[in-house]
């Protein structure tokens, strides 16, 4: 068996929510995290619509536009660890 990858705080903070003591998961928790990057996804869908970010990044220089872009990537990012996605 591997060891996983060190999850960022931001994904720590995400499993302590949703109670995942330890990494060593039963098929349950397993299934908890995927449901919470699959919230987290669609929390990054409500900031920028994907269809939207390359309008708000390429056609919109504004700073809060390109915050909002930002933030989108965060979550997402956020997301693929809790599903053991590197990217």
């Amino acid at each position: 068996m591997t060891t996983p990858t060190p999850l960022s705080p931001a994904a720590q903070a995400v499993i302590a929510a949703i109670g995942i003591k330890s990494w060593r998961e039963s098929a349950a928790q397993i299934l908890v995290r995927g449901i919470a990057a699959a919230a987290l996804r669609a929390a990054a869908d409500q900031v920028v619509p994907p269809a939207l970010e390359e309008e708000f990044v390429d056609r919109n220089q504004a700073l809060p536009l390109t915050k909002m872009v930002q933030i989108r990537h965060q979550l997402l990012a956020i997301a693929a660890e809790l599903e053991g996605i590197n990217s």
